[in-house]
């Protein structure tokens, strides 16, 4: 009788841990939603790089409109530094860091396309740059921007 009660103790002991079959069950799930947080990561650091592009320029445009105040005209192409740590015009600071659009090229955009490129005479300006993805009412691709606003490229021209 008493080898009876210790065989039933044995067998209803109940076993502490996970089976095998949970285990990958868990792990398929947690890489799952590691994946899919990945994925919304990369869409947010796109979206955040064309927010910050449209940023720049319409810093750079407040910079030049400035600088016309100041001078009654635009400063030309080549006075102008367009990337990098230095004044927007030879001889006044209106800006103490040119910003340099964000890395990689999103979207249609390629490595020449990508950074902000400034063109001016007296009476206007037009500074080009690239959108990766439609943001807001602008579409993706190579979008100018001028004294009148922020224009698509087959728009933009003196």
């Amino acid at each position: 009788m008493f080898n009876n009660l210790i065989i039933k103790k044995i067998m209803n002991k109940k076993k502490k841990g996970f089976t095998l079959i949970e285990l990958l069950v868990v792990i398929a799930i947690i890489g799952i939603l590691s994946t899919l947080a990945v994925v919304s990561l990369q869409n947010a650091r796109k979206s955040a790089r064309d927010a910050k592009r449209i940023a720049d320029v319409k810093q750079m445009q407040t910079a030049l409109e400035l600088y016309f105040n100041d001078w009654q005209k635009y400063p030309a192409t080549a006075s102008v530094t367009t990337s990098g740590t230095g004044t927007i015009a030879s001889g006044s600071v209106y800006m103490v860091t040119v910003p340099s659009a964000p890395t990689p090229a999103d979207g249609d955009c390629t490595a020449t396309s990508n950074p902000y490129i400034y063109t001016g005479s007296d009476a206007s300006y037009i500074i080009k740059f690239c959108l990766g993805n439609n943001t807001g009412d602008l579409e993706a691709g190579e979008q100018c921007a001028s004294a009148g606003g922020i224009l698509t490229t087959d728009t933009c021209s003196f």
